[in-house]
């Protein structure tokens, strides 16, 4: 089957029941999206597949089909999307382990909403945890990467 992942496509030969993780993980070596919990409930393994967000770990190669996956490493090469940048400005993560998850999860939302209010951002946001508890910080940085790309959008 024919993969596409970050806008190249990839042939995969192995199992259909494999989830879409470890392709990305052990076979291309794309290390940012994360294995935590395994079952699809804490959102570090966050990948957008036709730009909405889902959870990798759980997601069998079997179920891509024709939609495009993109990974952390795909938001952006050179680390220039609001979301990143926000990320930065706010100096979110601590020990940095959810936050692709973390970033993957705000950029579903912030690139098809502009403005977010407080309650959307807690709302898309609530799936993914942060054992640091960075949450005061993540909220700040979706808000102002919303902000950015609606001031590009009014220019």
């Amino acid at each position: 089957m024919k993969v596409t992942i970050n806008q190249q496509e990839f042939d995969y030969q192995g199992d259909p029941s494999m989830p879409l993780l470890w392709f990305i993980r052990d076979e291309l070596k794309m290390t940012g999206t994360k294995y935590s919990c395994g079952m699809a409930l804490c959102g570090a393994c966050t990948v957008h597949l036709d730009g909405e967000p889902t959870r990798s770990c759980q997601l069998p190669m079997a179920a891509i089909g024709d939609k495009a996956v993109t990974t952390i490493e795909g938001l952006s090469e050179d680390g220039s999307h609001p979301v990143q940048q926000a990320w930065r400005e706010h100096n979110v993560p601590q020990c940095g382990y959810c936050q692709s998850g973390q970033m993957m999860q705000a950029a579903s939302l912030v690139d098809k909403q502009q403005p977010v209010t407080d309650e959307q951002i807690e709302s898309h946001m609530s799936g993914n945890i942060c054992r640091c508890g960075t949450y005061p910080r993540i909220r700040a940085a979706v808000k102002s990467a919303a902000e950015s790309i609606a001031v590009k959008v009014t220019k």
